[in-house]
């Protein structure tokens, strides 16, 4: 008896073993594909994962949603890509990249270090169609600013009837940019801005991050400006099937991304800062409240109607109250 369960136990530690040495396949989002920045930071991630008992293997994609639904064939185990597709897999992540939801650097920077807490492990595994899925990390992107081909486009009254570029898969950008009386133009991340550099659209959102792979100043030119105000967090997720990784594997990767935050958002601020300054427009102190007050109005109605996540909605206030104690909505019901 005692050879048999000797045996039993070498066959599963062999099967272990192989297991653990065998590669891990992990689509990378990234539009510049190998050379871009999500690429090179997810080669940095792999090298640590290699301690945490995962060899992975990266493999870029360059359109999202082919990238997203490799994942969903199991071509590949896990996937990094924007939080507002992956907010499918988990609305609690999803919901950082909220309409005003997260105002700065600093207050992202609390958001996502509370989100991947330890203590939120349970929030950040879901059992979608008898698949379980979990964050194993968040990566911040910088906020998304709006940039105009026209700079006489210069408060919410004069964007009503201009076109405005919308990710077709994100239904809170068309209920913003509706909200503000403009056309929603259904578009993908592959060409919103080209969108917006030929002309088709008027106006676009997008983060500092994107300014020079997408070449935003050729749609700027000599006439546009850029609104100097975030209208949103932009994140990357990284969600996997945690049966194909090392047991405690999330906790680990989630525990490298908090880690790397500050160097995260240090590469932000220079990409912000490094945006030509004539093109920044400073909006009045009066249009940054119409803003703010609108933003707010569209986060109640898209909570209302379940595509934000109520809980993160409560986390994300008393962030931005923690920080800016005088905002007129501190003292306000509803989130």
């Amino acid at each position: 008896m005692k050879k048999i369960a000797f045996a039993i136990a070498a066959t599963s530690l062999l099967g272990m073993s192989s297991a653990s040495q065998a590669a891990i396949n992990v689509c990378v989002f990234d539009l510049l594909g190998k050379s871009g920045e999500s690429f090179q930071m997810a080669q940095e991630w792999s090298l640590s994962a290699k301690a945490w008992g995962a060899d992975i293997n990266l493999i870029p994609k360059q359109d999202e949603a082919v990238a997203d639904n490799d994942f969903k064939a199991g071509k590949c185990d896990g996937v990094f890509m924007t939080a507002m597709r992956a907010r499918q897999y988990n609305k609690f992540v999803g919901s950082i990249d909220s309409v005003g939801g997260v105002p700065s650097n600093a207050i992202a920077q609390k958001a996502i270090t509370f989100a991947l807490d330890a203590r939120n492990a349970a929030k950040l595994t879901t059992n979608l169609g008898g698949q379980k899925y979990e964050v194993a990390g968040i990566a911040p992107l910088g906020s998304a600013f709006i940039f105009v081909r026209d700079k006489s486009i210069n408060s919410i009254e004069k964007a009503a009837g201009k076109k405005f570029a919308v990710l077709s898969y994100d239904s809170a950008q068309k209920v913003l940019v509706q909200r503000v009386g403009a056309q929603a133009v259904p578009s993908d991340i592959t060409n919103f801005v080209a969108k917006f550099n030929n002309g088709q659209v008027d106006m676009v959102g997008a983060p500092a991050y994107a300014y020079k792979p997408l070449e935003i100043q050729k749609g700027l030119g000599t006439n546009g400006a850029m609104f100097n105000f975030p209208v949103l967090q932009v994140t990357a997720d990284f969600v996997i099937r945690p049966e194909k990784f090392p047991a405690g594997f999330g906790q680990k990767s989630r525990d490298y991304f908090v880690k790397n935050l500050p160097k995260s958002f240090a590469m932000i601020n220079r990409l912000e800062a490094s945006i030509p300054a004539k093109y920044k427009l400073n909006l009045t102190p009066e249009d940054k409240l119409k803003y703010q007050k609108l933003m707010r109005e569209g986060r109640l109605e898209l909570t209302k109607q379940g595509i934000y996540d109520a809980a993160m909605m409560s986390v994300l206030k008393k962030a931005r109250c923690s920080v800016e104690k005088a905002n007129f909505e501190c003292t306000l019901a509803g989130e």
